[in-house]
């Protein structure tokens, strides 16, 4: 319990719900169910290469926490800004490449963003990593459950419920984006003032 409900707070499938359904809305339920997939399996390859090898990668690489949160930010906030400015969906039209989105920015930002490669950063030195390893585990089992399952809600609220949460969810796509740039850059110039 102590390295489930910190990363299950960080990760926040719950909350990333309405996003997957604004992004795949248009997408036919086999497409939907890959892209799930996709992504829950591009979130844990990145956070098992960031809990094996991450302080040292991003050292290496000259990458800050800080770093990655303003460029998860900037992708967000195109994602978000670009399905706002959109004036209507045209349901006959697929995105150009929709399985792109299962990696980008489903698996990363969304589900593993910089916040909880940070928790798994701190769980793994703080517990060890066999339990942060069953932590991103079960973590990332009850956000593929309720992504693969989504269907049924998007039916529940209908078409327009679904383009109404999916225009509400790009706006709070915008905002988690501007918070991140923000946070970010507040990291750089904390640690640039000491």
């Amino acid at each position: 319990m102590l390295t489930f409900i910190p990363l299950f707070v960080a990760i926040d499938a719950p909350g990333t719900l309405p996003l997957f359904i604004g992004l795949t809305q248009s997408l036919p339920e086999k497409v939907k169910r890959k892209l799930t997939v996709q992504a829950v399996l591009t979130a844990l390859s990145i956070a098992l290469v960031v809990m094996v090898a991450g302080k040292s990668l991003f050292s290496f690489l000259g990458i800050t926490i800080s770093d990655f949160r303003i460029a998860g930010g900037i992708i967000l906030l195109l994602l978000a800004v670009k399905d706002l400015t959109q004036s209507g969906v045209d349901e006959s039209k697929q995105p150009a490449d929709p399985s792109s989105i299962g990696i980008v920015p489903l698996g990363i930002p969304l589900i593993i963003g910089p916040g909880s490669l940070t928790t798994i950063l701190i769980l793994g030195e703080t517990y060890g990593w066999i339990l942060t390893t069953l932590s991103i585990l079960l973590n990332l089992a009850v956000a593929f459950l309720i992504f693969y399952f989504s269907g049924a809600l998007e039916r529940f609220i209908g078409p327009n419920g679904a383009k109404a949460i999916a225009k509400i969810a790009s706006l709070l796509l915008a905002a988690i984006a501007v918070m991140m740039i923000r946070v970010g850059i507040q990291d750089i110039v904390t640690s640039g003032s000491k």
